[in-house]
């Protein structure tokens, strides 16, 4: 056997390790449950193909309903895992979309976009443009998912996501500015610890000296072609179309104890020196790390979490 085999060109451990001979062991995010009738909190799922070729689809979640002619708002949701771990049908993301689904009565649609290092980005945002071209097309109620056809008022739309989700929904906000989705009304984003970077250190982070260079490898890994951490894709500030972000209201949710916590306050900062003309909120969980509310989500700030989430949904 080749002893490249066993050697490590890459080590993420404990997210995931790359050989030198080319294969990838992803160690977290494998784990997949169906979609399915969750009784607790009686949201059904099921899954759609939205790019066969290109190997794009969703889970679709849905409230109990009282009226079967019902419209709903709808939540089109993007996985975090740095880009590389994690899909719509880990069991956090299943469990987390059942909760929000529920606690907010609305749709949701959560993407499952092609992730690096074999598809390195920009693939990820690529395909969720691809997603959002597709729930656009249920306009006129004669698109290809029914569930999006009867229950979905596409003219109430937010976009969400944690982690390198939130970057992706960052992404997708000022695209609908700049490139026009006509048929979404984009009404706002939630960034949960939204993945963003730079070169230039901000806030605490130059105390965490020995996760910095975690974060650098991890893009520069994950985006190859990238000019490096101040690339617009992971750098707000360097982003000349900032300020055409295509709603008019922002929630970031932020950690205390997350390395990115200064980088959620750092963007609001950053909207609101813009040409931008909406209105952004940081929330801070004291006391919690990264996608603490995943980890353990019956966590008293894990509820706070969903309960400021679907208040920004349902009371804008």
């Amino acid at each position: 056997m080749d002893s490249s085999s066993s050697e490590l060109a890459f080590d993420f451990s404990p997210f995931l390790k790359i050989f030198k001979n080319g294969s990838i062991e992803r160690i977290t995010g494998c784990d997949v449950v169906p979609p399915c009738h969750d009784p607790a909190t009686d949201v059904l799922s099921k899954d759609v193909i939205i790019s066969k070729d290109d190997d794009i689809s969703a889970r679709i979640f849905i409230p109990k309903l009282t009226d079967q002619t019902q419209k709903l708002p709808l939540l089109v949701y993007f996985h975090g895992g740095g880009f590389c771990i994690e899909t719509p049908y880990s069991p956090q993301y299943h469990n987390f979309l059942n909760s929000i689904v529920s606690k907010a009565n609305i749709v949701g649609v959560s993407v499952h976009y092609r992730r690096a290092p074999e598809h390195p980005v920009p693939i990820a945002h690529e395909d969720s443009w691809t997603s959002l071209k597709w729930v656009e097309s249920h306009l006129n109620g004669n698109g290809p998912e029914e569930w999006l056809n009867r229950h979905a008022d596409l003219g109430n739309v937010f976009f969400a996501g944690d982690s390198a989700g939130a970057n992706i929904a960052h992404h997708m906000a000022i695209r609908v500015g700049t490139h026009g989705l006509p048929g979404i009304n984009l009404q706002g984003i939630v960034l949960v610890h939204p993945y963003f970077w730079g070169v230039e250190r901000i806030g605490s982070e130059s105390q965490q000296t020995e996760h910095l260079s975690m974060v650098d490898n991890l893009w520069s890994f994950s985006c190859p072609t990238s000019t490096g951490s101040d690339d617009p894709l992971v750098n707000p500030a360097k982003d000349p179309n900032l300020g055409k972000l295509a709603c008019k209201r922002v929630l970031v949710l932020v950690a205390e104890k997350d390395l990115l916590k200064d980088r959620g306050w750092y963007y609001k900062d950053l909207l609101e020196k813009s040409e931008w003309q909406g209105v952004a909120e940081v929330r801070e969980a004291k006391g919690e790390g990264h996608v603490f509310h995943l980890i353990n989500p019956d966590c008293d700030n894990a509820v706070s979490l969903l309960h400021k989430f679907a208040s920004f949904i349902n009371h804008g």
